[in-house]
């Protein structure tokens, strides 16, 4: 009985890879780009980017709405190519960073729409953690890279408002209006290596 027990888990053991579809793939930091973009002046969009980062998805071939994602990002990293601006976006008037110097998302579930999906999950910035809502594309096409490593990729898209997670910190113009716009729209560009 012991024999036939002992070649039953061997042979579970030997096809549990073949079965299971969930794989885990970390961010490259090499090849991903966090970008956001927000109005400036009420007459132009100031774009900038975070450089770094890191996080991991376990995605399920099989079903994607099972993928689960997790991104964490350093404030202070905050670039929109004038360092002055920088500054200030790092300072208490912004995002703080000396008190929080980290941006997250955790992802809740993933739902497929007629034309991909969406990805929905806590972000958490500022110190503050609302429930956002992204698009998603891609993440079915897997690749080997030339150096045989396995690779994959998705673009998510969402809009903020800044508010909302106590970015509050604006000035009046004397025409009307405000120096920074309330909404800030998201752009990330991932690319995944599996672990």
């Amino acid at each position: 009985m012991k024999i036939f027990e002992a070649l039953c888990l061997t042979i579970l053991l030997m096809i549990a890879p073949i079965t299971a579809s969930a794989s885990t793939w970390k961010i490259d930091p090499l090849h991903t780009t966090f970008q956001f973009s927000v109005r400036h002046m009420m007459v132009s969009n100031v774009k900038g980017v975070f450089h770094k980062f890191s996080g991991e998805f376990e995605i399920d071939d099989k079903d994607l709405t099972k993928t689960k994602a997790f991104a964490s990002i350093d404030a202070a990293s905050i670039d929109t190519g004038i360092e002055k601006r920088d500054e200030d976006l790092r300072s208490a008037n912004f995002f703080d960073v000396a008190k929080y110097p980290t941006i997250s998302f955790v992802s809740k579930k993933v739902e497929k729409t007629g034309s991909g999906y969406k990805m929905i999950g806590d972000l958490t910035m500022h110190g503050v953690t609302r429930e956002v809502v992204l698009d998603m594309e891609g993440l079915d096409t897997i690749i080997k890279d030339p150096m045989g490593v396995m690779r994959r990729g998705a673009t998510f898209i969402t809009k903020i408002n800044r508010r909302d997670f106590g970015l509050t910190y604006n000035k009046l113009l004397e025409t009307g209006g405000l120096v920074v716009g309330d909404e800030v729209k998201i752009n990330v560009e991932v690319e995944l290596i599996r672990k």
